[in-house]
């Protein structure tokens, strides 16, 4: 269909309310925690790289880490292997944790073809490469669950070496302890270690909710910018509640640990990190820490 010239005004106004976002993120690192159901939809994935790319192409420095948790119940199903969770988290015996290293391998080479079919650089490690992530093993109230691991530390040299050299690092959960053993990470967590290890800019969760809601049934009532006092008051009173306790807590503790805003977005709407990123009014929420997380050209507005 042909454009008008309104149409082409409104782009161009669009281009215009990205300005000063795209010269305050200029340089600054952001880490995309990306899963959900935006895995499995092509026209997702394929949404979210290009957000990714022109990330990178705008001047910030953005690591992708993954999960692939619905790929790797598919292939333990073609095993007749069925998947047991403890409190979210995969029990992972030996044969599980080798095919989680095997299919998060083939996820995450998949994700480097993709971006690098756009022109831009990717490489796709795990965080087992150049001792990235270590961990040790972690354990649910007591009850062992395998080869799950906790984010011990992280050391950064292989992701600096990577974007100092202009790739988008792509990075598996996949971790080892001190006696080289292998662990299935939790990629939240994983995503979240490797944000406040670089002290990233911002730190992305892809999700299948739209953010934090005063109301869960009512979207009209998302919250579009949530300081971390005010997300602690909101625990405190019940209005967050639930499964996104952990996921709101993790996030208060990222931005304690040096990341300058944590975004809940919706992994199920296209191009989900330009909007939050780059306009106004966003579409997710932005947990960030009290009136220090606000940029330069947010607190001239205020």
């Amino acid at each position: 269909m042909e454009q008008t010239m309104d149409d082409v005004l409104i782009k161009a106004e669009t281009l215009i309310e990205a300005l000063p976002y795209i010269r305050d993120f200029n340089g600054k690192r952001v880490v995309v925690k990306y899963g959900g159901s935006a895995m499995i939809d092509e026209q997702l994935q394929e949404s979210l790289i290009k957000d990714v790319a022109l990330l990178k192409l705008v001047g910030m420095e953005p690591i992708i880490v993954h999960g692939g948790g619905k790929e790797i119940n598919k292939w333990l199903g073609y095993m007749g292997k069925k998947s047991e969770f403890v409190e979210g988290l995969r029990v992972t015996d030996e044969e599980t944790m080798e095919v989680a290293e095997m299919v998060l391998g083939k996820v995450n080479k998949h994700l480097v073809q993709m971006m690098e079919k756009l022109g831009v650089k990717a490489a796709g490690i795990s965080g087992k490469d150049g001792a990235t992530m270590l961990c040790k093993k972690k354990t649910v109230n007591g009850k062992d669950i395998g080869f799950v691991g906790e984010v011990t530390s992280v050391n950064s040299d292989l992701i600096d070496t990577l974007i100092a050299q202009n790739f988008v690092p792509i990075i598996a959960p996949i971790g080892m302890d001190e006696n080289f053993q292998a662990y299935n990470i939790n990629a939240d967590e994983a995503a979240s270690a490797v944000a406040k290890c670089i002290r990233a800019e911002k730190l992305a969760f892809m999700t299948d909710i739209e953010g934090v809601c005063l109301d869960p049934q009512d979207p009209e009532t998302l919250i579009s910018v949530l300081p971390v006092c005010e997300a602690k008051r909101l625990i405190e009173d019940g209005t967050i509640g639930g499964g996104m306790i952990p996921k709101i807590r993790n996030c208060i503790e990222a931005v304690e640990q040096g990341v300058n805003r944590v975004h809940i977005l919706d992994g199920r709407r296209e191009h989900c990190l330009l909007l939050e990123f780059y306009t106004h009014k966003g579409i997710g929420t932005a947990i960030i820490n009290n009136r220090v997380g606000l940029y330069p050209h947010e607190k001239r507005e205020i």
